[in-house]
């Protein structure tokens, strides 16, 4: 695919597919003259495909007087479109923290993203000496539903998945255009739109079981929808507030008070913000007799029906 990209940049009226596989390295070692290229045609459409997705602007350009007449299509990448623009330079620092950004990521979580930025980075010619940090952070995701809706979003695919919300006991299949996918206090969110209601939806990622399945094209929905998403999860911090009374040096007064925004209001009563009413049910049900929930009321309720189910499974 590099060979191929060099290729492309370097002619400036463009290859035909033959003159393609018969000259670039990685086809060429196994191009019959005049004999059956199928499999390596087929080759060549999976690369250009991949090209595009990368970000590399190749065009098809049809032959003067001869629409339609695939055979003789030129394929060529425009040096002006993928040149970075002469106003825009980088420093050795900066290039080997934009390769950190890009290398961070330990599964091909953000495969699409991070693939493309990597490639434009090392198409600059620019290289790095010297790390500027000593150690690579490497990020890992649980939640198996993370990777198909990254390619559906890339793809702009519909997507169908069981999803399963706090005290139902059957999930319900949903179908929804995905729209963009963001971390939030520490867990993964899809924010989506409901295809049978057109109605914005957030899902949280954990609570995806089962299989995400790819499906019809999506309708493009154009916006800054990571930003939104972001936005109304604030707004649902900002907006849930509980107040836990804790028992003073415990693990739980230590940990709660050094969550985010946590405030005391009175001795050994601490104020907390949430997103999520249930993880934070599991998560004071976890303290055991470290917490007692104050308000609101359905917070407590879903504390004390956690530790009852708890008593009864164990005795």
């Amino acid at each position: 695919m590099f060979s191929l990209v060099l290729a492309l940049v370097a002619t400036e009226p463009g290859l035909t597919k033959a003159e393609i596989l018969s000259s670039v390295r990685g086809y060429a070692q196994r191009y019959a003259p005049g004999g059956d290229n199928a499999n390596l045609e087929r080759q060549f459409e999976r690369d250009k495909d991949d090209i595009r997705e990368l970000g590399v602007p190749l065009e098809t350009i049809e032959p003067l007087g001869e629409p339609g007449d695939n055979h003789n299509l030129r394929y060529r990448i425009p040096k002006g479109a993928y040149d970075l623009p002469a106003d825009v330079r980088f420093s050795a620092e900066e290039v080997a923290l934009l390769n950190l950004a890009g290398m961070v990521w330990r599964e091909g979580s953000l495969s699409a993203e991070s693939r493309r930025a990597l490639v434009k980075l090392r198409a600059l010619g620019i290289a790095a000496d010297e790390p500027v940090l000593g150690y690579a952070p490497r990020l890992r995701l649980r939640d198996a539903a993370f990777e198909p809706l990254t390619q559906a979003i890339d793809r702009r695919q519909l997507v169908r998945f069981d999803y399963l919300k706090p005290g139902e006991s059957r999930a319900r299949t949903r179908e929804v255009i995905p729209l963009a996918l963001v971390q939030y206090d520490g867990r993964w969110h899809l924010t989506a739109e409901e295809l049978a209601t057109g109605e914005g939806k957030t899902f949280l990622l954990r609570r995806i079981v089962g299989k995400v399945t790819a499906g019809k094209p999506a309708p493009e929905r154009p916006g800054d929808h990571k930003a939104r998403a972001l936005a109304e999860l604030e707004a649902l911090w900002e907006r849930g507030t509980a107040e836990i009374e804790v028992r003073a040096g415990s693990d739980a007064a230590r940990r709660l008070a050094h969550r985010r925004g946590s405030a005391e209001t009175a001795p050994g009563i601490l104020r907390v913000h949430y997103v999520d009413l249930a993880i934070l049910a599991d998560e004071l049900a976890g303290f055991g007799p470290e917490v007692l929930v104050l308000t609101p009321p359905e917070l407590r309720d879903a504390v004390v029906e956690r530790l009852e189910r708890t008593v009864d499974d164990h005795g």
